[in-house]
């Protein structure tokens, strides 16, 4: 299980990264073609949180944290493919800051989980 865990909390940095340089790009107009690359790569963020949380489940860490994790993986996908049609006008930074922030969280989410599951496997060992 501690090698599943740290390839999900991997794959959730390396995404979050990638994301966060194709975002700088689409924040300043750059590069939009990338779009679909950027929804794929935030899919795989979200296997990588829904990921964590199944394993965080089976090593028995709190049940609050393993259930927000999950949803949070499903508010992802649905703010980011819905935020062109959210606060449209001058007042859309707003979404995109808001995107930015959950995805944040995410990563922040996924690390915390990762943590507890290495914590209770080396309390079993």
């Amino acid at each position: 299980m501690r090698r599943a865990t740290t390839a999900a909390q991997m794959l959730v940095r390396a995404t979050f990264v990638v994301q966060l340089v194709l975002g700088g790009l689409f924040w300043t107009d750059r590069a939009r073609d990338l779009v679909p690359l950027h929804q794929t790569i935030g899919f795989l963020l979200v296997f990588g949180l829904w990921t964590l949380a199944v394993l965080a489940a089976r090593a028995g860490v709190r049940p609050p944290l393993v259930a927000l994790a999950a949803v949070w993986g499903l508010i992802m996908p649905i703010l980011g493919l819905n935020q062109t049609r959210l606060l449209t006008g001058s007042a859309h930074w707003l979404i995109e800051v808001l995107h930015l922030l959950v995805g944040i969280a995410a990563v922040g989410m996924a690390e915390g989980l990762a943590a507890r599951i290495k914590e209770r496997l080396a309390a079993v060992a």
